[in-house]
């Protein structure tokens, strides 16, 4: 015997309310149809449910330092300024090396060429010289400026020229000359001009 659950109400009724329940819409029943058409389908954008576009992380871009940027073109300029100038040295009839040294540290900030010793020693050296020669000034009270410097060796010429400029201020130049090769008054009206030129 077949035992049915329907209610005594379903059976009075008949089918004419399964009918009637088929052909209602329901709304939790039309968007719960939806989202699995959007489920089964994602690009669809089906029930409501947009596609979601996949958000990519902003690439963040190293932001550059203004001070730090102008800082270093600055410094570029002036490294540019002082090889511009050591070349100049350089192209002068009989110059074996040169540099351009600053006496307070006794540091070359450049040097070039080969005049058979060590550039940076003597710049060192000179610098020593080139400090003693203006605190005897100082002391004596002389007031004048140091064209230049001549130290004369056997075989070669030592230039120093020391920058009065304010924009080169501290700083001298060092010129390495052969004596056989070199025209020294020619030499050292060429250094006075490059010197002139120097700025930092």
């Amino acid at each position: 015997m077949r035992v049915s659950s329907r209610s005594p109400w379903w059976r009075r009724h008949g089918s004419d309310a399964d009918a009637a329940s088929s052909t209602a819409e329901d709304p939790d029943l039309v968007q719960f149809e939806q989202w699995i058409r959007a489920e089964a389908d994602p690009e669809s954008g089906a029930a409501g449910y947009p596609t979601e576009e996949p958000v990519e992380d902003p690439v963040e871009e190293p932001v550059e330092d203004p001070v730090e940027a102008r800082t270093t073109t600055e410094e570029y300029q002036d490294m540019s300024s002082l090889d511009d100038a050591l070349q100049q040295l350089l192209a002068i009839e009989g110059a074996t090396g040169a540099a351009i040294v600053d006496y307070a540290s006794g540091m070359a900030l450049a040097q070039g060429g080969n005049p058979s010793f060590d550039l940076g020693i003597a710049a060192a050296g000179n610098s020593n010289v080139v400090r003693a020669k203006l605190t005897t000034m100082r002391d004596l009270g002389v007031t004048d400026e140091i064209d230049d410097i001549l130290i004369t060796l056997t075989s070669q010429y030592h230039l120093i020229n020391v920058l009065d400029a304010q924009s080169a201020s501290g700083l001298f130049i060092y010129l390495v000359l052969n004596k056989s090769g070199a025209n020294l008054a020619l030499a050292r009206h060429k250094l006075k001009a490059i010197a002139a030129q120097i700025t930092i």
